[in-house]
């Protein structure tokens, strides 16, 4: 199928569409000459194995597989628009964005390729990993120095594999002086080891190139509907239902204030200007954020709760606090999710 066969379809005729059936290539696209970029990055290292790249579903590499995959969604603007409608943001969707994720992803390539975990030193240094004990969630520590900081969220504290793809993500991109970055920090023995490494295989042929077949990891032969149904549900991390007597103190304007509004429609009315603001400050996904404003609203609709009309400048700042709050609580004291 050409891209002009459902580019102008409506949303709904869309999400009926396999993704499979849409023709979807990397070649001739934006996302080419980021991929050659990340090319030309490598050999500028001296390393010689170019991981080869696919469309999938998200952005992963297979285990064992020396291959990455590249959201379907990042091939054309129309399906862009439709992940920005049904998850709010859309990873890698900037040229920057893009090469950091595929930065990161190229590292769990080059372990599979060149059996890196296997080393003695690359367990001593970012620890034994194993895909029996792999975890789904961890809790990062925000202030460490003995981690990179490359993606959102402290990922380098996942796991041992993404300590490295992080690590390895930070030493290869053009420009940054890693050795004055991350002076005086632990983090920096494990960039110097990753600088080791590479040198020690600059120049040579990986070991480990299974053969594969793409369509085994590509997981997209479902309708674009299922595709969402699942990635939504993913991303609707339930927030603990404790927030009641906090609205009652936020908007407690009673019977008795002539001039005052429902306060989910205060909500509602800035639910924008505070998701934005919440995401910026907490590195907090969109969809999840704004799944939370829903939840707010809703409630403050059953408790029949009431602000003041006029414009509060001092309630506008509690109330923006407050759910960065609520969302810092509930990241520290609760546990991020494994994704890449």
């Amino acid at each position: 199928m050409d891209a002009a066969d459902w580019v102008n379809l409506s949303d709904e005729e869309l999400l009926e569409r396999k993704i499979s059936q849409l023709g979807l290539k990397l070649e001739g696209t934006e996302l080419e000459p980021l991929i050659r970029q990340l090319y030309d990055e490598l050999t500028a290292k001296g390393l010689t194995f170019h991981p080869p790249c696919h469309i999938g579903d998200e952005w992963f590499v297979p285990v064992g597989i020396p291959a990455i995959f590249i959201p379907f969604y990042l091939v054309h603007e129309r399906l862009r628009r439709l992940e920005l409608k049904l998850i709010l943001e859309v990873e890698g969707g900037t040229p920057e964005w893009f090469m950091k994720l595929i930065r990161h992803e190229t590292a769990h390539a080059y372990a599979y390729a060149y059996q890196l975990t296997r080393k003695k030193k690359w367990q001593q240094t970012f620890g034994k990993t194993s895909p029996d004990d792999t975890p789904d969630t961890y809790r990062p520590r925000p202030y460490s120095r003995s981690y990179v900081m490359h993606l959102d969220d402290w990922y380098a504290q996942a796991h041992p594999d993404e300590d490295f793809a992080e690590t390895f993500a930070v030493w290869l991109t053009p420009g940054l002086d890693w050795r004055q970055r991350y002076k005086g920090w632990k983090a920096l023995q494990k960039l110097e080891y990753v600088d080791e490494l590479m040198r020690s295989i600059a120049g040579k042929p990986p070991v480990h190139l299974p053969e594969y077949r793409v369509a085994d990891h590509n997981c997209l032969n479902i309708k674009l509907k299922t595709h969402y149904a699942r990635k939504r549900k993913l991303y609707e991390d339930v927030y603990p239902d404790f927030y009641d007597q906090d609205l009652k103190q936020l908007f407690a304007a009673g019977p008795e204030v002539t001039d005052r509004i429902k306060a989910s429609a205060y909500l509602r009315e800035r639910r924008r200007k505070l998701m934005h603001s919440v995401c910026q400050w907490t590195n907090e996904k969109k969809y999840r954020v704004n799944k939370l404003l829903s939840r707010l609203i809703d409630r403050c609709d059953k408790l029949d709760l009431y602000v003041r009309a006029a414009d509060d400048a001092a309630l506008n700042l509690q109330v923006s606090a407050y759910i960065t709050t609520l969302v810092m609580n509930y990241l520290f004291t609760g546990k991020f999710k494994r994704t890449k």
